[in-house]
């Protein structure tokens, strides 16, 4: 292996971002932890201008110029940059010159000020859906025993009567006990370990886009962003088409509420890989990221932390599962959903691994 080899090796297995610029300031090489910091490829946005690829203020650009031609390293801190698609980011960063290879290359490195409460974040999260679960398990299961000997006892207790309206009550105790059987089901339906098999994720994508579309009858406008690259991997097929569609319908639920004289609904499926990226504390080496973006009203702030819990919803005559079922199914794939909402704007985020876990941070 040769020193060139060996040097991109080892910058690709950091997990710190970093941009190395040539001399017009264009891109010239990408980290895989740079790629997920600034949700982009290497390959996408070779060559490309940095202005481009980050939106900073001129006199960043002017600091990053003038490190290159004096030979100085530049330190900034607690700087925003805003990425293409509009995202913004809180970061450190180091701009260094690189002369000794021939050509004035700049090394930028970058520190994700929100990277350690991300990941903090997801582990408590990931603990405490898990705690959940296991308490949704063990409720369920007292519950329906008990229903069963209600159920059974007014069965029997109906042939019993020769009264019709006693009958009648009875008949209400066993369809009132079949709709709590029914909620308890709901409640622990995502609970069934995967089948796991070959699976393409953009088969999940486009049937859960054809069953929306023909719900809605085209009301909503769907754009596709895939990534062809996102190679196979083992999942259960029709479980994460539930997860992927509970979401999608959420998103239509919530695009109900606008105004569509003023605003035409729009739900966008987006399918990344994303290398070196990281779910609660481990580090897989590439995940497919699916994002569910919809022009609605937003979710309520108050709730947005809670959405994935059982029985928590925004809406009046929502059941509160199909969020919390659709999170199961996605950690039962070693994944996990994440949420973020402003008017105008809603964005569910699943990451499922496609290897195995490299190590913790």
């Amino acid at each position: 292996m040769n020193t060139e080899h060996l040097n991109t090796r080892l910058i690709d297995n950091l997990t710190t971002a970093i941009i190395v610029l040539d001399a017009e300031l264009r891109l010239f090489h990408l980290n895989p932890a740079a790629e997920a910091l600034l949700e982009t490829s290497d390959r996408h946005c070779h060559n490309a201008y940095v202005g481009d690829i980050l939106c900073v203020a001129g006199d960043t650009l002017e600091s990053m110029r003038n490190a290159q031609l004096s030979g100085s390293t530049y330190i900034a801190r607690k700087e925003q940059l805003t990425l293409a698609g509009g995202n913004r980011l809180i970061v450190d960063y180091a701009v260094s010159p690189l002369h000794d290879i021939g050509e004035n290359f700049l090394l930028i490195e970058i520190q994700g000020l929100d990277r350690s409460y991300q990941i903090s974040r997801k582990e408590t999260f990931l603990s405490n859906h898990e705690t959940t679960r296991e308490l949704v398990r063990g409720l369920g299961h007292e519950i329906k025993n008990p229903l069963g000997g209600i159920r059974g006892a007014a069965q029997l207790l109906a042939q019993e009567l020769n009264n019709k309206e006693l009958q009648d009550y009875t008949s209400i105790i066993i369809k009132e006990t079949d709709r709590l059987v029914k909620l308890v089901d709901g409640l622990t339906g995502g609970y069934q370990k995967p089948r796991l098999k070959l699976m393409n994720i953009h088969e999940v994508l486009e049937r859960t886009r054809n069953l929306v579309e023909a719900e809605t009858r085209g009301r909503i406008v769907f754009i596709r962003d895939y990534d062809p690259s996102i190679p196979e991997f083992m999942g259960d097929v029709e479980q994460l088409i539930q997860a992927v569609l509970n979401i999608t319908r959420n998103a239509m639920q919530a695009l109900s509420e606008t105004d569509m004289k003023r605003v035409k609904p729009r739900i966008t499926l987006k399918s990344r890989a994303v290398s070196q990226a990281t779910i609660g504390s481990q580090i897989h080496k590439l995940v497919a990221r699916i994002e569910i973006t919809d022009n609605g009203p937003g979710i309520d702030p108050a709730i947005i932390d809670n959405i994935f819990y059982p029985l928590i919803s925004g809406r009046a005559e929502g059941t509160g599962l199909g969020l919390s079922i659709a999170q199961t199914i996605v950690h039962n794939h070693d994944g996990l959903i994440e949420c973020e909402s402003q008017p105008g704007r809603t964005r569910f985020i699943v990451s499922i691994p496609l290897q195995q876990t490299e190590g913790t941070e």
